[in-house]
């Protein structure tokens, strides 16, 4: 009688300790497959500047920038996919003058890389860029005329490289020596120009009129290197870092294209900062364009600089 009580009782125990186990094992495995972090941020800013009397003068101002950040980030052991999509669309209103647009941009950008173990900080990288913008852009006071449109221009870049990530730093640094750029001008009026680097139309001598059309698509092959870096350099201040450089193998090798964004933010609580950035554009395939009474004068390629200060709401989720 004891034996089979014992024999019972161990029995009990056992089935026990497995369906505990397996609820044990149940319970953590959703937890165990979540590889995905996700960020996504929305933010308005808006300045004012509003006149009664004022001896001094000034005109009636109002601005305002929504933007947002989205982020999609995979990572497991060995592998990592960074997905990242930027946009960001202000305007001005003055006293007198029509609406204006402030900033224009939409980003797209992507990386996958792997590494050979859980040590090291290079990873074999596969990069993927896509920006253009929303609406026109014109060199105001004229609208009629844009200068710039949605995918004119657009531009891809896709190439494959190495790639250093300190997390812990928050400094990612990117190189590649094959890096495919593809420029988009799909407005022909734009195309037929030459804008941003396209084969502009030819014309007939005698009559003027268009005996080809202007290319919408330049292809280049090139190098490729980006940093990025962001730190908090004082309490709640965080300066974010930006830079992309590149250079194409067969059109003027050794003419680099920059692109550098630097942003500084001020973070009061959870909903309120401030912002100060400068964005610095150098492309040889874009020309300034100036208007000289009344018509569209194409210059020279320059340096372009937008210098941004806001301060707005921000929420997360």
């Amino acid at each position: 009688m004891n034996k089979k009580l014992h024999f019972l009782l161990f029995i009990a125990i056992f089935s026990s300790q497995f369906i505990f186990s397996q609820v044990e094992i149940i319970t953590k495995l959703p937890d165990s497959t979540t590889y995905w972090k996700k960020e996504n941020k929305i933010g308005f800013d808006i300045s004012q500047v509003a006149f009664l009397n004022w001896n001094a003068g000034g005109v009636n101002t109002v601005s305002g920038l929504l933007k947002g950040k989205f982020t999609r980030i995979y990572e497991k052991e060995t592998v990592k996919w960074h997905n990242e999509l930027l946009f960001k669309y202000g305007i001005n209103k003055q006293d007198g003058v029509k609406v204006r647009k402030t900033d224009d941009a939409l980003a797209l950008n992507s990386t996958f890389g792997f590494r050979r173990d859980t040590i090291s900080n290079w990873f074999y990288s596969a990069k993927f860029n896509f920006s253009t913008q929303f609406t026109n852009g014109y060199l105001y006071p004229n609208t009629e005329r844009a200068i710039s449109k949605s995918f004119a221009p657009a531009y891809v870049f896709l190439g494959a490289g190495s790639e250093y990530i300190d997390k812990e730093r928050k400094f990612n640094l990117y190189l590649s020596p094959i890096t495919m750029k593809t420029t988009f001008v799909l407005d022909q009026r734009l195309a037929n120009e030459g804008a941003f680097g396209v084969t502009k139309a030819t014309y007939d001598p005698i009559t003027g009129e268009i005996t080809s059309k202007g290319d919408k698509i330049r292809m280049e092959l090139g190098a490729l290197f980006t940093a990025y870096h962001k730190d908090e350099i004082f309490t709640n201040m965080y300066l974010e870092n930006r830079l992309a450089l590149y250079s194409d193998y067969i059109n003027n090798f050794g003419n680099i294209d920059v692109n550098w964004q630097l942003q500084l933010d001020l973070v009061v609580n959870k909903y309120v900062n401030a912002n100060i950035g400068t964005h610095i554009i150098y492309d040889d395939d874009i020309k300034a364009k100036d208007e000289v009474d009344g018509v569209q004068v194409t210059l020279g390629p320059r340096i372009q600089l937008k210098q941004i200060l806001g301060i707005g709401l921000t929420y997360t989720f």
